[in-house]
């Protein structure tokens, strides 16, 4: 197969992203150090998941890494054991640092172009989405975390919904991103920790947050459990998946065109694959 083909064919990858935390913040003497141990932690865990050099693309991004893994590496095996060694191998460098390395990995499979540059395609810009989403960073900083995991939703899907060695589905919580080419449902997991709590503000489309001033029936209002059924579906059915819901617990209203006609409870987004948190 000559270049010229070769780069007119796409190849289904795994695309990762790596970010820094704040990077920033670094100073020009700083940003070399913190360069190198991205690529440290990041190479020690493509040994230790046995992944060979040559099945990794690698693209320097200053502050980070983007990454493409041949398909012949089973998924499985980057979102299990070599995530695992990544956290870990973070862990470690970060404690003998007064301020810790925090990074920000999203993950996408999908059909990526080569060439003489460097890699292309919708899925290697939703991947660098994911890891530079919003909700990536708040998560990082509101939980003190070490690193925060971002997959698409075809990803969880496809791969973490069924779980495998070191790939825990109930530790996800999924949230909508608003991004440049339109909002996806993205899912956030925490390496050694329960599923996040997703962040106040993100809650599927077309749901917007209860009126000011608006009012709710006393307790044990007949229209408090339809009123609940109704937020539930309604919010599933705007957000066009099965995942992130806005749901709402506590005393209930009868709401009209979705706005609440009392004070109401608003609970956390949760996801449909793991277990509900109340």
């Amino acid at each position: 197969m000559d270049h010229a083909r070769d780069v007119a064919e796409a190849r289904y990858e795994l695309v990762i992203s790596v970010d820094a935390r704040r990077s920033g913040e670094y100073d020009d003497v700083d940003k070399p150090r913190m360069r190198a141990r991205i690529y440290r932690i990041l190479e020690a865990a493509f040994t230790c998941a046995n992944v060979a050099r040559d099945a990794v693309h690698t693209e320097d991004r200053g502050d980070g890494v983007l990454l493409s893994v041949a398909g012949r590496i089973a998924v499985t095996r980057l979102l299990g054991l070599w995530l695992v060694e990544v956290h870990e191998n973070l862990r470690d460098e970060n404690r003998a640092l007064r301020v810790p390395l925090g990074l920000r990995v999203g993950m996408h499979v999908g059909p990526v172009r080569h060439d003489d540059r460097g890699i292309s395609g919708r899925a290697v810009d939703l991947a660098c989405r994911l890891a530079d989403s919003p909700v990536a960073r708040q998560l990082l900083d509101a939980e003190r975390a070490d690193l925060v995991l971002v997959t698409s939703q075809s990803l969880y899907e496809d791969v973490v919904s069924s779980g495998g060695k070191f790939i825990e589905p109930a530790r996800y919580s999924s949230a909508r991103l608003a991004l440049k080419e339109g909002e996806v449902t993205a899912w956030f997991h925490l390496p050694g920790r329960p599923a996040p709590v997703m962040p106040a503000g993100d809650r599927p489309t077309g749901d917007p947050p209860p009126a000011a001033g608006a009012q709710a029936p006393a307790p044990g209002d007949a229209g408090a459990e339809s009123a609940d059924a109704d937020t539930e579906a309604d919010a599933d059915d705007r957000s066009g998946t099965g995942g992130a819901r806005y749901t709402v617990h506590g005393d209930m209203s009868q709401h009209s065109g979705n706005v609440y006609q009392q004070p109401v409870h608003i609970g956390r987004i949760t996801g449909g694959a793991g277990p509900r948190k109340d």
